[in-house]
C-alpha cells in the first residue's frame, strides 16, 4: 500500500470517528435547558412542567426540617445586598437536606422543579448555588482611576 493511500485511509477513519462522536452528542445539546428569571416565570403563568428558575435566596427565609427531610425558602428577583426591596418572592420546597455548601441567605440560586398549586409553592428537585462574585479579582488601580 502506498503512502498516499495510507494517508487517505487514516484521514477517512479520523473523519468517521469525529462524525460519530458529533452524532452521539447531539442529544445532549438538545436537552440543554436554560433558566428563566423569576419575572419570566411569573409572566409565563407559572407552568406546571419542569422548569429552571433563577433568583436570590431572600434573607431570613431558610427553614430546615429534619423530620420532614426538606428545606423551605423564598427566592426573589434581585440580590438582597443590592438594597432594593425584595418585591414578590417565590416559595420553594426542596425535598432533601443535601443542599449546596454555598446555599445561604442572599445566595444566587437556580432551582429546578415544578409549581405545585396545592402547596402554593415551587417544589424543587435540584438546587444549584452560584459562587459569590466577591471572589472575582478587583480591577487594578489604573482601571479604578479611569472610571472616576
Amino acid at each position: 500500500m502506498s503512502k498516499g493511500t495510507q494517508m487517505i485511509l487514516g484521514a477517512t477513519a479520523i473523519a468517521l470517528l469525529v462524525g460519530a462522536y458529533a452524532v452521539n452528542n447531539l442529544g445532549e445539546l438538545a436537552s440543554f435547558q436554560y433558566y428563566e428569571t423569576l419575572g419570566e416565570f411569573r409572566t409565563a403563568g407559572m407552568p406546571s412542567d419542569l422548569v429552571r428558575v433563577h433568583g436570590y435566596v431572600a434573607d431570613g427565609t431558610i427553614q430546615r426540617s429534619v423530620e420532614a427531610q426538606e428545606v423551605r425558602f423564598h427566592v426573589q428577583a434581585d440580590p438582597p445586598h443590592a438594597g432594593a426591596p425584595p418585591g414578590e418572592t417565590l416559595a420553594v420546597i426542596y425535598n432533601s437536606l443535601e443542599i449546596p455548601d454555598l446555599f445561604k441567605d442572599g445566595a444566587e440560586v437556580v432551582v429546578e422543579g415544578r409549581m405545585d398549586p396545592s402547596q402554593q409553592a415551587f417544589v424543587a428537585d435540584l438546587v444549584l448555588a452560584k459562587c459569590p462574585s466577591k471572589f472575582q479579582a478587583e480591577p487594578n488601580a489604573a482601571a479604578k482611576a479611569a472610571s472616576l
